[in-house]
């Protein structure tokens, strides 16, 4: 269901809290916020963050939270927050994703009935917190469970090693006994909220529910589009995990001597990166803010191969004024212009395979004078703080009308 916008004038305070006019009652509404768990700061705590700046009276719950002082305060800051008791359990940081079913029942226990309203983030667990009739419940999806859903099979392959046969029966028993709960709270929530459009249409193959698209806040001001001259590289930034698909771009970039790369970021495929990264290909590890951002701006154009269900590093790269090479399907293809579109500000490649990818680098160097760099950063300016705030203020408000 999609909300009109409600009459009123929309303002930021110095502080950039947002206020609707015509909706005062937002100032002072008491808003219970249910997020997963924390045990990191990533973009679905970057969600969180801007939840509690919009209503910083709300009072947030949440399964587990291994967040340092200073992270917390920078997600939550001074908010009240609630954990559940499986956080006390010893240990808990080292295996907390392997109690699903134990988390469904915990998150039940949160006691959020003397809110006015619920405001979920939920990628599995959130939106199935208990709310009374009289309450109304505006779930932001990032997305329906993949593992219990539509990647159950291939998270169930995974499981190897000793005992494998033993993992993968108990994890298809665990994510029936998921799906059933995950079907049954469905209905508990009033509206949902999708972070992209590819998510909306998850929700509705998974659970036949509609949601408005509301995309996440890219802090688009902490990138511009600098002052040093491009250079001829490309540049890509990420976590070094299956699904981002960086052994494919670096291999992809070896496979081309006349073209450089350079890559940014850790994890458990490093080994697989650097087996695959041939003389024009350089690595420079986990890197320091400052450098990922002087890269980008420098560079001629960013690398992502991830399917993602939004994909923030994109549109930070497009705020440095940079044109990406990006998947054509999933979050990327909503924030990344085609060439094939007006006002391109990259490059899409239709399947997660080495020449496919290669085609569309090709693409990219025929069609350089194509990608205006202030078109670019206009592209990712329409993915700001400011546009989140005001949509999930309207959202909440065409709630309470």
């Amino acid at each position: 269901m999609f909300f009109p916008r409600p009459p009123g004038r929309v303002t930021f305070t110095s502080g950039a809290i947002l206020k609707i006019e015509t909706f005062s009652e937002l100032d002072t509404l008491d808003i219970g916020i249910v997020h997963d768990w924390l045990p990191t700061v990533g973009g679905g705590e970057g969600v969180l963050k801007e939840m509690v700046r919009l209503f910083p009276q709300a009072h947030v719950y949440t399964l587990f939270d291994f967040l340092t002082p200073e992270e917390r305060a920078q997600v939550v800051g001074s908010a009240p927050l609630s954990v559940s008791r499986l956080n006390r359990l010893p240990g808990v940081r080292r295996y907390y994703r392997y109690l699903l079913l134990q988390c469904t029942r915990a998150i039940e226990e949160f006691d959020v009935t003397g809110h006015d309203v619920v405001l979920s983030s939920s990628a599995a667990l959130a939106k199935g917190v208990i709310t009374s009739p009289d309450q109304k419940h505006v779930a932001y999806v990032h997305s329906p469970a993949r593992y219990a859903w539509d990647l159950t099979h291939e998270y169930i392959g995974e499981l190897g090693g000793l005992g494998g046969a033993l993992k993968r029966r108990a994890a298809r028993e665990m994510m029936h006994r998921f799906r059933k709960w995950d079907m049954r709270t469905v209905n508990q929530v009033d509206t949902y909220v999708a972070n992209s459009r590819f998510i909306a249409r998850r929700i509705w193959k998974t659970w036949r529910r509609e949601a408005q698209v509301i995309y996440p806040p890219v802090d688009t001001s902490a990138f511009d589009i600098g002052t040093k001259p491009r250079e001829e590289f490309y540049f890509t930034a990420s976590r070094m995990v299956p699904y981002k698909r960086i052994p494919m771009i670096v291999e992809a970039f070896s496979q081309r001597p006349d073209l450089r790369l350079v890559v940014s970021g850790d994890g458990p495929e490093m080994d697989r990166v650097r087996a695959a990264a041939g003389p024009n290909v350089t690595l420079l590890g986990h890197a320091p803010f400052d450098v990922m951002r002087d890269h980008m701006q420098r560079a001629r154009g960013f690398v992502f191969a991830a399917r993602e269900d939004f994909g923030i590093v994109p549109v930070e790269a497009q705020a440095c004024g940079t044109p990406v090479i990006a998947l054509g399907h999933g979050g990327t293809a909503e924030t990344v212009r085609d060439l094939s579109q007006d006002d391109p500000t990259g490059v899409w490649f239709r399947d997660q395979t080495i020449p496919s990818l290669l085609e569309a680098v090709d693409r990219m160097e025929e069609n350089l004078d194509a990608f205006n760099p202030e078109t670019c950063r206009r592209n990712a300016l329409g993915f700001g703080v400011d546009r989140f705030r005001r949509e999930l203020a309207e959202c909440v408000a065409a709630q309470l009308r």
